[in-house]
């Protein structure tokens, strides 16, 4: 409805696990080079002289650590220079405030158009008052005949960029707020699942799609699964909502649902699939509360049809009668685990007082019939 998704998600397949790009920065060490960075924070200093010219990146971040305080205002001084000839280029700074492995360009702390010999560039910067606490980055990059705004994951014959440790401090501490990215995502446990939460607050974009704050879950389909319906409806906020595989390949997106547009709602085929992530963004820029809902519909499971099978009562407060002399039936959970194996050729009723309250599956092995049944 607002765009076309196409390149986005190729875009999307391609960066969706980036880190910091490493193979940046130049292949000659002659000439344009940062002659010196200094910056004073809470806690250390930097103090760097830049010549000798380094070739690529000079990644400085485990020996140069400085401290900055969430809502602190601090300078910084470049002197962009040379460690051989003076020529014209450009130079820039940024700092990884949301820490999510890319500088973006909110992040850039100032720039610098001129040639050798040039006076010192003093910037001032504060760091945002809701910054995540934690390590990243300081990028500090000079491009020979560059151009502003400078690429800080771009590769040229003549410059320099050198990064340094950042840690934030004073800020949120997000110890309590899993799924800001693919190796600590949500695990969605049986269905139906419900969660509710709020992008606003310690998650940071990770995925690329869209600048705003994205949530990650982990879905592993059983192989009972037919159809997963994924929801956004009531969210506060205009949505967008994506699924994907292990390697980012799109399995699944919807920006605006036929039934609650801004929000998002989407379904897709589970049958043989592995496992996934279901990424919870907004639209745009956009972040705030949303309640995600996870339903499936099953393999063989038919609610409107006769089944091959009888089980009853249903729902039952622990007693089970099973059609008799039909073969081996399986328990299962609503994810497909198995809790019981039941054989009905010596008897035809069963006691399931120890399973807890809920809905449960049950699998006749010799049909592949399914049918619900419920402890009460």
């Amino acid at each position: 409805m607002k765009h076309s998704y196409l390149l986005l998600f190729l875009l999307f397949q391609i960066s969706l696990f980036a880190q910091y790009c490493t193979n940046v920065g130049p292949t000659s060490t002659i000439d344009s080079n940062v002659e010196s960075v200094v910056l004073s924070g809470v806690v250390g200093n930097i103090n760097y002289a830049g010549c000798p010219g380094v070739v690529g990146l000079h990644d400085l971040t485990q020996s140069v650590n400085v401290s900055l305080n969430a809502g602190g205002t601090y300078s910084i001084s470049i002197k962009f220079g040379t460690c051989g000839g003076n020529y014209a280029g450009a130079g820039e700074a940024w700092i990884d405030f949301d820490q999510n492995g890319n500088f973006d360009t909110y992040e850039s702390l100032g720039t610098w158009v001129g040639t050798p010999p040039a006076p010192v560039q003093n910037w001032s910067f504060t760091v945002p008052p809701n910054s995540v606490n934690g390590l990243t980055r300081l990028r500090v990059m000079q491009r020979e005949q560059g151009t502003i705004p400078l690429n800080p994951c771009g590769t040229y014959q003549w410059g320099s960029v050198t990064d340094f440790g950042i840690t934030l401090t004073n800020g949120l501490n997000c110890t309590g707020y899993p799924g800001d990215d693919q190796n600590d995502a949500i695990i969605v446990g049986a269905l139906p699942y419900t969660d509710t939460r709020s992008t606003e607050v310690c998650y940071s974009n990770q995925n690329y799609v869209y600048p705003s704050p994205d949530i990650y879950y982990y879905f592993e389909p059983n192989p009972l699964l037919a159809e997963v319906q994924v929801s956004l409806c009531g969210a506060n906020f205009d949505t967008f909502l994506s699924v994907v595989d292990m390697n980012g390949n799109v399995v699944a997106y919807n920006d605006d649902s036929e039934d609650c547009a801004p929000q998002s709602a989407l379904s897709f085929d589970a049958t043989a699939l592995g496992p996934l992530h279901i990424i919870v963004e907004g639209w745009g820029a956009f972040s705030g509360d949303y309640t995600l809902q996870i339903s499936a519909s099953y393999v063989g499971l038919n609610d409107t049809e006769a089944a091959a099978f009888n089980a009853y009562p249903n729902p039952s407060q622990g007693r089970l009668h099973l059609t008799p002399n039909t073969g081996a039936y399986q328990l299962l959970n609503m994810n497909g685990q198995l809790l019981q194996q039941i054989d009905t050729e010596s008897e035809s009723i069963f006691e399931m007082h120890n399973l807890e309250s809920g809905v449960y599956l049950l699998k006749n092995l010799a049909s592949g019939q399914v049918q619900k049944w419920q402890k009460i």
